[in-house]
């Protein structure tokens, strides 16, 4: 998995880490996991972090993406905590004064969720603010049905920045695999962008699917664990994608 990017997934809310299914939101329980006891956020990244030095970690705030509040507290808490990683958060941006105020903050790089907008020119706003860092797009689709301004997928040059995320709901806490087709049709409509799998990763063979695909890399979230044996350089790294594996299931919300 030799340049490929593995990014774990936390999902807030109300404060708790919550097991993300099928995009049903209203159901997302705090998550149980043999990581560790409890939900509670700062836990659940230590737990990861033993696990392996990740660089990256995604973030949904799934109070602020659906406008029921947020969980900023907790974000400014992880960072100051680990302040050398490097974070993507959806926190439902949609408008200039939201993106402004995350920007002000410092506490990461935006991820814009398709599903937030009205306006794919929205975009154009989000690439004049984010020079360092440069903003993520989720592309985010319920099955076939995408989620967002039709313009985003007709004219992907024009507003796609350099990473998108291939993100299918309907295959959240399922067992139903990562959407292969929807990675390669990304993959392909604008040279040098970067894809990631967002969405039904189960196995180290779907990460060898999803990256045959033309992804560069893939979200993958926390769920029981069956070792607790730490990740270390003198392993592998099939041995590292198969320990990160047993540790991560299909849900990516």
């Amino acid at each position: 998995m030799t340049g490929f990017n593995l990014i774990p997934v936390i999902d807030l809310k109300d404060g708790m880490v919550v097991h993300a299914r099928e995009g049903r939101r209203a159901e997302y329980a705090p998550i149980r996991s043999n990581l560790c006891k409890g939900a509670d956020p700062e836990t659940i990244m230590a737990a990861l972090l033993r696990l392996h030095p990740f660089r990256t970690f995604y973030f949904a705030d799934l109070d602020a993406i659906q406008c029921q509040g947020s969980n900023c507290e907790v974000l400014k808490r992880l960072h100051d905590r680990y302040p050398a990683i490097e974070r993507w958060a959806d926190t439902g941006i949609r408008d200039e004064a939201a993106l402004v105020c995350w920007l002000d903050a410092g506490l990461g790089r935006p991820v814009i969720g398709s599903e937030s907008l009205d306006d794919a020119g929205f975009m154009a706003v989000v690439r004049e603010h984010c020079k360092d860092p440069s903003a993520v797009l989720s592309l985010d689709y319920q099955g076939d049905e995408f989620k967002g301004p039709p313009l985003l997928l007709s004219r992907p040059e024009h507003y796609w920045p350099q990473r998108v995320l291939a993100m299918n709901l309907h295959r959240v806490g399922s067992d139903k695999g990562p959407d292969l087709a929807l990675i390669v049709a990304l993959a392909a409509r604008v040279p040098g962008c970067q894809v990631y799998a967002a969405g039904g990763i189960r196995s180290l063979e779907d990460l060898r699917q999803v990256k045959a695909a033309g992804a560069a890399g893939a979200l993958l979230a926390t769920r029981k664990t069956r070792t607790h044996r730490p990740l270390t350089p003198s392993l592998s790294p099939t041995t590292v994608v198969e320990r990160v594996i047993q540790t991560c299931s299909s849900s990516i919300v």
